[in-house]
């Protein structure tokens, strides 16, 4: 069975590898970031995508993802936990 908060820290990493990965200059157009970051998919319907600080792009595509793995995990405990 698998720890609580599994796919929560899982999650995690994939949102910090994705800001690693944007901080090191690999995603020079911004396309990975852009594409796999569900907050960043929002701001050009508020403001311009240049106007955005680095630090709270990474900041909220971490904590999105962890949000997502969060939601994952109450599925996969409720499921593991109901009977039939």
């Amino acid at each position: 069975m698998l720890k609580p908060f599994t796919f929560t820290v899982i999650f995690a990493v994939i949102g910090l590898l994705l800001c690693f990965v944007h901080y090191q200059g690999w995603d020079p157009k911004n396309i990975i970031l852009f594409s796999f970051s569900v907050p960043l998919w929002f701001i050009p319907l508020f403001t311009s995508s240049r106007n955005i600080n680095p630090a709270a792009a990474y900041l909220l595509t971490v904590a999105s993802w962890a949000v997502i793995g969060y939601i994952v995990d109450r599925f996969v405990y409720r499921r593991g936990s109901s009977t039939y």
